[in-house]
């Protein structure tokens, strides 16, 4: 069953394209949050920081269901799912200290996520649209890095995680508009 819609997928290029969807409005919507708060670590702003990894947990789990069913490589999903969570957590503790801290568990998160994104979007670029997936976590490693840098500096704010969000969401739609369309060579 494809928990997204109720039915059964007929294809994993269909079930990750519904997937990409919902994870390209989230992240949207998540970014135009944290945006607004992102001027304080309140309480609003430490519920959307941890809610982000746990929606990719969610996310990597349909996903992983999916591609299982259909008997695609798994194994990158579960060390998605083990970081995200392990993330969330972080996140939650890291808010108790301030901004810096929670930009060390991000930089932290987005750097290893990214090489994860890298590696299952070449495991599954026979299914086209993967090259967003690989552009997507090659960025994603390198913004990493950035907060981490960020964390140390003066002023430390957490505006750039919601751009981070919101171009990492443009690059699921982007997969999500290419999937099934499959190269020609």
């Amino acid at each position: 069953m494809d928990p997204l819609v109720g039915t059964a997928p007929t294809s994993v290029p269909t079930a990750l394209r519904k997937l990409y969807f919902l994870r390209f409005a989230f992240a949207a919507v998540w970014a135009a949050l944290l945006f607004a708060t992102a001027d304080t670590l309140g309480a609003l702003t430490v519920v959307l920081l941890v809610i982000y990894p746990l929606f990719d947990v969610a996310c990597a789990v349909v996903d992983h269901r999916s591609a299982r069913a259909h008997a695609q490589p798994v194994r990158g999903l579960y060390v998605n799912i083990a970081l995200s969570t392990l993330t969330g957590i972080g996140l939650a503790v890291a808010a108790t200290s301030g901004i810096p801290a929670v930009l060390r568990v991000w930089g932290a998160w987005a750097i290893t996520a990214g090489v994860v994104q890298l590696v299952v979007g070449a495991a599954r670029r026979q299914l086209g649209g993967q090259w967003a997936m690989i552009a997507s976590g090659g960025i994603s490693t390198l913004a990493g890095a950035t907060f981490l840098a960020q964390a140390g500096k003066d002023g430390a704010s957490l505006t750039n995680l919601a751009g981070y969000a919101f171009v990492g969401g443009v690059f699921f739609l982007v997969s999500a508009l290419r999937l099934g369309r499959t190269r020609t060579a």
